[in-house]
């Protein structure tokens, strides 16, 4: 039976782990391999690991940390960052990563989709959008860590990498990110109504309520999160952390009461 998702999101920056806030004031949370190992003994449901340095230095993707990371999970792993060809995508494919995702090379090119579903399968293929609130209302499409517009509508977009092949999409507010107040529903709602492939949204979760709220909204989604699952306290003192099976069965059950 299918099943909502709950995905902690780790942010790799100068081969070590980060947390943003609003895509700015990085905080270092450790070690990635590390943190994998954690995962792996609160059996997360799955993992996604982006590197966001590699896009914006025109970097290779770090074949050598992506093989490390796969060897350690024993979950399924969904790595980003600098992932421009075909080939790019099979190799890290190769490494033992479940999904491949893909951003800004898939805005500029949507047929890159089409590419690398073909080689590596749709349900492998998975776009991530940054996604920013316009001064005047709506959204757009941001990308190299919020540092460049595009001016195009998530909404558009998602219905073009869904018929181009994507197997999943993932949207990440920029807005949300490390604010902890909850994610924005309306734009998930947005992107909801326009695809039907599986959706994953990451950006504001600061309560396992908040993971409730999506989860009882949309039913089957992905709930994704960062500062969730290393930040714990008032004082945000680092502590990786992931909803015990009991807790999962309440959000999953819709009961909020945590």
């Amino acid at each position: 039976m299918l099943r909502p998702r709950i995905i902690p999101c780790l942010l790799v920056h100068d081969k070590g782990l980060i947390k943003t806030v609003n895509f700015k004031s990085a905080k270092y949370v450790g070690d990635p391999i590390n943190a994998v190992r954690i995962f792996n003994e609160k059996e997360s449901d799955e993992l996604m690991v982006i590197d966001i340095d590699a896009t914006v230095n025109n970097e290779e993707p770090d074949y050598i940390l992506i093989e490390k990371l796969a060897s350690e999970c024993r979950m399924p792993l969904c790595y980003g960052g600098g992932i421009k060809t075909v080939e790019q995508a099979q190799k890290i494919f190769s490494l033992g990563v479940e999904k491949i995702a893909i951003s800004s090379a898939a805005i500029e090119n949507p047929d890159l989709v089409t590419d690398i579903a073909e080689r590596v399968g749709n349900q492998s293929t998975v776009i991530v959008m940054d996604v920013k609130k316009k001064v005047f209302g709506g959204y757009e499409v941001v990308t190299h860590n919020a540092k460049r517009s595009t001016s195009k509508s998530p909404i558009a977009l998602a219905k073009i990498f869904q018929s181009k092949g994507a197997g999943e999409i993932i949207i990440n507010s920029v807005d949300q990110d490390g604010q902890m107040k909850g994610y924005d529903l309306t734009l998930a709602e947005n992107i909801r109504e326009v695809i039907s492939c599986p959706l994953t949204i990451l950006g504001g979760a600061g309560s396992l309520e908040d993971l409730g709220k999506l989860i009882s909204k949309f039913g089957i989604i992905g709930a994704s999160a960062g500062s969730l699952f290393v930040f714990r306290g008032a004082y945000k003192a680092v502590l990786i952390n992931y909803p015990t099976q009991e807790e999962k069965d309440k959000l999953i059950h819709y009961n909020f009461k945590l």
